[in-house]
């Protein structure tokens, strides 16, 4: 039987495609699921009772990574399937498409996975390089922050999840958008917002424009968020959602917390050891794990396990009335420490209005915070806590005035605008390192502009005590601690040898 040039093109890409997955050792099976198709379609293709779509041509070509061939002889078949077409419209008709779900276009070439301990905190960090393989622009990506404090013990992470629920504040979700170079800073929205499970759309777009990832064009994304360790279990899990090149996943952890490091492998049916081994190093005090896996199936779960062996070398230290150290107090109450890459750092502003639901959540963060530390000391001369000192690096702050009965003050992108030359030495204390004063010179009176979380604006005066509490926390948002501001050569009093305890500040 004489066969049309048509019909000869379409074998010759089944026979490619057949060669191609021989090549790789994959099943029909496993390509399919590689390439989000049912293993019948894989399977009339090759048969040649299907006809190739271009959608499928594009996923076959990137996961069996054939360097062209199998787009090639996609090309030759589609010209002289529309050559005839143009001839007789009626013959030949296009084959439909298999409907798949919204985003099965992409295709992640890489991804590395990577999550860091310090400081009570752990920051997860994703970078995954995209290619768009469909048909259709990619204006949006879905991104999953799930927790688990006792995995394998369902009940107790439920009740502990309801009393101490993961907030977007405490996330301080950052996420970009690099094409050749070319680094944007993406928006992002709430699509789900549970005790223990949020789900974000990662926007293709900021307020100085939109870059969608068109199709044939590649890209990488990059996200950050950070979670408090009373929240997060010692496990860090990747699920395979999209056909993926490559998985890479990393732990960054003190070496001082000797910490045990093992791999497990999930599906729906079975759980295992990983295939491979974790690869372990250590250097500049850290312990890091890297494991790693080529063209992983769709839907696998992949899960790096830990112990910590021994607790900081230093431990709790007693005081001087036999208690644990101030600092140690507050560090389990949840405030960052001093030696903290964070308290260094410039705090970031929010974009008011569009970032309104982010200040509250802050705010709220702050307030419990507030709450957890005054149970732990008497404040009579007032207590102020800035946002990085919860490890979250936003530009907001929280004052409680020496009067216990007056309201809070909320300071959100606060600046000064005015202070006066006049100023007075007094001791200060700072939750970041509390068993220690310094004598610092502050203004007596601050004229702070802040805003409010609809965006507008706002002048505050403050005087005296609120002048220094409300400069103590200006600091923090500068990056800035009060012993920055000592006189050279003026020492720090231990906090068991300061006699003003409990005193307010004199004016």
């Amino acid at each position: 039987m004489t066969t049309s040039p048509i019909e000869r093109a379409a074998d010759s890409f089944a026979a490619e495609l057949s060669r191609r997955r021989v090549e790789q050792g994959m099943t029909k099976k496993q390509l399919a699921a590689r390439m989000g198709f049912d293993p019948s379609y894989v399977s009339h293709v090759e048969g040649r009772r299907h006809r190739p779509t271009e959608d499928f041509a594009r996923r076959a070509e990137a996961v069996l990574g054939a360097a062209g061939a199998i787009w090639q002889r996609f090309q030759e078949y589609d010209e002289l399937r529309h050559a005839r077409a143009a001839v007789n419209p009626h013959r030949d008709p296009p084959v439909p498409e298999k409907w798949m779900p919204p985003g099965t276009g992409l295709i992640v070439e890489q991804e590395v996975a990577t999550l860091r301990y310090e400081n009570g905190r752990y920051r997860c960090a994703i970078r995954r390089a995209l290619y768009n393989q469909g048909t259709e622009p990619v204006t949006r990506y879905l991104v999953r922050v799930a927790v688990d404090r006792y995995p394998g013990d369902p009940g107790r992470s439920n009740r502990h999840h309801r009393e101490h629920p993961l907030t977007f504040g405490e996330l301080d979700l950052q996420a970009y958008y690099d094409d050749q170079g070319s680094r944007e800073r993406m928006e992002w929205r709430k699509k789900q917002d549970r005790d223990a499970f949020k789900e974000v759309w990662l926007l293709f777009e900021n307020g100085q424009g939109r870059f969608p990832l068109y199709p044939g064009r590649r890209a990488v994304i990059e996200y950050a968020y950070t979670v408090s360790e009373d929240k997060w279990g010692t496990w860090f899990q990747r699920a395979v959602r999209l056909p993926t090149n490559q998985l890479t996943v990393r732990l960054d952890l003190p070496v001082e917390l000797d910490p045990q490091v093992w791999g497990v492998e999930t599906s729906t049916a079975e759980e295992g050891p990983l295939r491979t081994p974790v690869v372990h190093t250590e250097e500049d005090g850290r312990a890091r794990f890297e494991w790693s896996t080529e063209n992983p199936p769709l839907n696998a779960r992949y899960r790096l396990e830990w112990r910590y062996r021994s607790e900081p070398p230093a431990g709790p230290v007693r005081g001087a009335e036999g208690g644990t150290r101030a600092s140690d107090r507050m560090r389990a109450a949840g405030i960052v420490q001093r030696g903290a890459d964070l308290l260094r750092q410039p705090a970031r502003q929010f974009d008011l209005p569009r970032d309104a639901g982010v200040a509250r959540d802050v705010v709220a963060r702050l307030r419990a915070a507030l709450d957890r530390v005054d149970e732990l000391h008497p404040f009579s001369k007032g207590l102020g806590l800035a946002a990085p000192q919860i490890g979250l690096s936003w530009a907001a702050a929280i004052v409680q005035p020496p009067d216990r009965e007056a309201e809070p003050v909320v300071l959100i992108n606060p600046r000064v605008v005015d202070a006066t030359l006049e100023s007075d030495e007094q001791y200060e204390g700072c939750l970041s390192f509390f068993d220690s004063r310094g004598l610092v010179a502050r203004p007596l009176r601050l004229d702070v502009e802040h805003a409010n979380v609809d965006g507008t604006r706002v002048i505050t005066c403050f005087e005296f005590a609120m002048a220094r509490l409300v400069a103590h926390e200006l600091d923090h948002l500068d990056g800035r601690l009060y012993v920055d501001r000592m006189a050279p050569g003026m020492p720090l009093v231990p906090v068991e040898e300061y006699r003003e305890s409990g005193r307010p500040w004199h004016y």
